[in-house]
């Protein structure tokens, strides 16, 4: 039996949210994440990522899928199912991932500075 994936793996305050490198789409980075310690089910991935719709999560899977980052197999019989696993190409995605992290973790209070220094600047411009 696999560990469970947490609920609160990509809450709001998780540097992985606030990141400005991209890998892929918005959520690549978050399912190669979910997926560095084995398959998962789609149901496995939802619950970290419940800000995703299961629409945008099942076109990021197929994007990392095209892309040769996941690989889905499905199982037949009695209870079929299907599960994501990353493939060689997509494990070797891990370490940039994990850098990108440690980085948005390192600056995560001069990122929200900003952010709120623009949204405020913004919301004055609108006004007038």
């Amino acid at each position: 039996m696999r560990e469970p994936l947490p609920a609160d793996m990509f809450d709001e305050l998780c540097p992985s949210s606030l990141n400005p490198i991209r890998f892929g789409d918005k959520w690549a980075a978050l399912i190669i994440r979910c997926l560095a310690h084995g398959p998962r089910r789609f149901s496995e991935l939802r619950v970290p990522l419940s800000r995703v719709t299961p629409k945008v999560l099942t076109q990021s899977l197929r994007s990392l899928e095209r892309d040769g980052l996941v690989k889905r197999t499905v199982y037949a019989g009695a209870t079929p199912h299907v599960e994501y696993e990353l493939t060689p190409l997509g494990r070797s995605m891990l370490h940039p991932i994990a850098v990108a992290c440690a980085w948005t973790e390192k600056h995560w209070d001069e990122l929200l500075d900003a952010r709120e220094s623009y949204d405020q600047a913004t919301r004055l411009d609108r006004a007038e």
